[in-house]
């Protein structure tokens, strides 16, 4: 078995449970990684007829919200957990999206968090002399919730 097959295989494994939920895209953009070049993931590509645009080599701009969330997901998680086996980094992933999506309130969407931007929620008002520390991601972040 040829080395590069596992992560291929990964890949398109991944590609196709993140599709099964949604409706399938006509165009995905994707980097210059030689996973991309796989036989298996091309012919996935061409069998959904999904059109594959490449980023330009080099040039993190071409694609800048990815880039910012691989930052944020490598500074706030990665660079400060360890993870053991591709179980437990998912664990660890899937915590840390829920983090992200429905507590940590983000600047571009004026200190909301993007569940309360999706739902057009009010943010929770709390006591400040009446409050606890809600432990998230494995108590990797603290934040403050009602007593």
């Amino acid at each position: 078995m040829y080395p590069g097959d596992m992560n291929g295989s990964a890949i398109c494994c991944m590609f196709n449970r993140i599709i099964s939920m949604q409706k399938l895209p006509t165009y995905l953009s994707s980097d210059n990684d030689p996973l991309f070049q796989y036989y298996r993931w091309k012919a996935n590509l061409r069998v959904l007829d999904v059109k594959e645009i490449k980023s330009i080599p080099y040039t993190p701009i071409s694609h800048p919200f990815v880039e910012r969330l691989i930052r944020s997901v490598r500074h706030e998680l990665l660079d400060q957990t360890l993870f053991w086996n591709s179980l437990d980094l998912q664990k660890k992933l899937d915590g840390y999206q829920d983090y992200f999506n429905r507590c940590r309130s983000h600047m571009a969407l004026v200190a909301k968090t993007p569940d309360q931007k999706a739902n057009n929620m009010r943010e929770k008002i709390i006591s400040i002399t009446n409050y606890d520390w809600q432990a998230y991601s494995n108590g990797l972040f603290q934040l403050p919730s009602v007593a």
